[in-house]
């Protein structure tokens, strides 16, 4: 399996990467504007079928293509991951788990 990863191929580029990670939390942010509102409260962290948890593996396949073909990066699963939880800490479209 040969290294593909822009981030391992080229550590010492930190504005590119950084600058890639903006673009992957602006791509997300976008995304979830396309879903109605989610709601965090009754979901089952570790059911797959969870409508969260459907999302996010379709958005982070989605988000892996577009930045490879769209920009020409190759982002790692943590840029990946790291960028979908950035997102949704800021969408006013994820409801977060309120106690009562």
């Amino acid at each position: 399996m040969a290294i593909r990863y822009n981030l391992w191929l080229d550590p010492e580029n930190t504005a590119q990467h950084r600058a890639m990670e903006a673009e992957l939390e602006r791509y997300f942010m976008a995304r979830f504007a396309d879903y109605p509102h989610i709601s965090l409260a009754d979901d089952d962290p570790y059911d797959y079928d969870a409508p969260f948890n459907r999302l996010y593996d379709v958005l982070i396949a989605r988000a892996a293509e577009h930045c490879e073909h769209h920009w020409g990066y190759v982002a790692t699963p943590a840029q990946l991951n790291r960028c979908f939880f950035r997102a949704v800490g800021r969408s006013n479209k994820i409801l977060p788990d309120t106690p009562g």
